[in-house]
């Protein structure tokens, strides 16, 4: 089932062109109902966690946890992500270079805990952003080329502190119809890539076909939430 996107690229300037243009029909205007579902094993019992967004554009999730008095941080390549995220929240920033990523740059909001990075994901690291005691992925993996995965696992993983709770969005499709991005990423992948290192439990699964994935072609589209955790030494 991979092969058919295996060698399919998206550059990062394809990315930053879709938010220029406006063509981000994969942003969600409202909080995504699988971490509303599933807050609570995220959280297990834990206040004030460090969450964070890779391939975060202007997610509304964000504010929501920030509000919740935990702290976020994001990685988006688009300048312009990040900054409607802040001007749709009605929320004021600043804006700092940040010195061990020559040409990033860091928003950070005023009124919450909230810390941007406009920076190619690959270029980031524990090293500049900490460890995280949580983290969304919803439309990050299934977004990247399928080529990087490892280079993704590898990355995500390094950013997991020993209480990590790692919520996981996939998608599952007939990839003969659709060419992606969102990507197929099966659930023997998800193991095979986390699977090592930390365990891997399927939350839900569910139908979530609509119109416009309809409009792609596809005849059906299952989105899966797994909850993957670093396993106790």
């Amino acid at each position: 089932m991979l092969a058919q996107q295996a060698d399919r690229v998206m550059a990062l300037g394809e990315w930053e062109e879709r938010w220029q243009e406006d063509r981000i029909g994969f942003h969600q205007p409202h909080v995504h109902k699988m971490l509303e579902n599933h807050i609570d094993k995220v959280l297990a019992g834990r206040t004030g966690v460090r969450f964070f967004f890779p391939l975060c554009g202007k997610a509304v999730d964000m504010k929501w946890l920030a509000d919740m008095g935990h702290s976020v941080v994001g990685v988006e390549i688009s300048e312009k992500a990040i900054k409607q995220f802040f001007e749709d929240n009605n929320m004021t920033y600043s804006e700092e270079p940040v010195p061990a990523l020559p040409g990033a740059k860091v928003f950070k909001g005023s009124e919450r805990n909230i810390s941007l990075y406009q920076s190619d994901l690959y270029n980031f690291s524990s090293t500049i952003g900490g460890h995280f005691g949580a983290i969304w992925d919803r439309g990050s993996l299934v977004a990247i080329n399928p080529r990087d995965r490892e280079k993704y696992a590898a990355l995500i993983i390094s950013l997991m502190a020993k209480d990590c709770r790692y919520l996981l969005d996939t998608m599952l499709y007939n990839p003969e119809l659709y060419e992606g991005p969102p990507f197929l990423v099966p659930d023997d992948q998800v193991n095979s890539l986390f699977g090592k290192s930390c365990d891997v439990e399927l939350l839900e699964s569910f139908d979530s076909l609509t119109d416009r994935q309809r409009g792609w072609g596809l005849d059906y589209l299952d989105e899966r939430v797994h909850l993957i955790t670093p396993k106790s030494i």
